[in-house]
């Protein structure tokens, strides 16, 4: 078999299964671990996948630009958004990170919801300046360009003294056994000091996203109480989630 052949049976196991381990390849083509293991170094380089201890998971393709990530799968990041908005109540004390989904969910708060949003978003402090009611504070630091949020250790330090009721955290990776990821050492930090700070944590989770992981972890499943996800997203893809004790909400 070529090189080139067993490399796309290995990514076609592994969008079926969503996962592959070395061990099992290796004695499913009959070469060495490090054969697979140099098979999936290549793969990975091209970002067709994502390399973890004894293995490979399904590459985020949420990684991309910003601008390139607006419109990817923009249905249904709109239909995810709009339920998430729902989870937001008067008065509340509500963290909205950066990201292409959560820029979505602001446009579906009304005009006369009074609450106050803390966010490291340059973007969303910005698309909310026209509601009267909504109070924004905004968290500095040194601006990430890649997803035009603030991060670093001021603004890990400024996170820190917050106390907020909710907090919507996008990720580019959600795995029930990796946990939840993102593609910036830095971004990972300040989401999980987000995390800590909310006394609960929701992710919107694009289709892309599911089972999918980037390369800096940001924690797992602990982290987070709810995911939101697109309303025909297949029940078996989820069911490793609630089983975790998470709520999933389908849009």
């Amino acid at each position: 078999m070529l090189t080139s052949q067993r490399k796309q049976l290995i990514l076609q196991k592994l969008a079926a299964e969503g996962q592959v381990l070395s061990k099992m390849l290796s004695e499913e083509f009959n070469v060495s671990e490090d054969t697979i293991r140099r098979d999936l170094r290549e793969l990975s380089a091209e970002g067709r996948l994502q390399r973890v201890h004894g293995g490979a998971l399904p590459a985020s393709a949420a990684t991309v630009t910003f601008s390139e990530r607006k419109n990817l799968r923009l249905d249904a990041k709109r239909a995810i958004a709009k339920r998430a908005a729902a989870l937001i109540e008067p008065g509340q004390v509500v963290m909205i990170d950066g990201g292409t989904t959560t820029a979505e969910l602001i446009t579906f708060l009304p005009h006369s919801l009074q609450l106050t949003v803390v966010t490291h978003s340059p973007s969303i402090a910005l698309g909310l300046a026209d509601h009267p009611l909504i109070e924004v504070i905004m968290i500095g630091g040194r601006l990430f360009r890649h997803s035009l949020v603030a991060v670093g250790a001021a603004a890990i330090e400024n996170v820190s003294r917050v106390r907020a009721d909710i907090f919507f955290m996008g990720v580019t990776g959600i795995h029930a056994e990796a946990g939840l990821s993102t593609g910036d050492y830095e971004e990972s930090c300040i989401k999980r000091a987000f995390a800590g700070r909310a006394a609960e944590t929701v992710v919107m989770a694009s289709p892309e996203k599911i089972n999918a992981a980037s390369a800096w972890v940001i924690g797992d499943l602990g982290l987070i109480n709810t995911m939101v996800v697109e309303g025909d997203t297949e029940a078996h893809l989820l069911t490793p989630f609630s089983t975790k004790g998470i709520t999933v909400i389908k849009a």
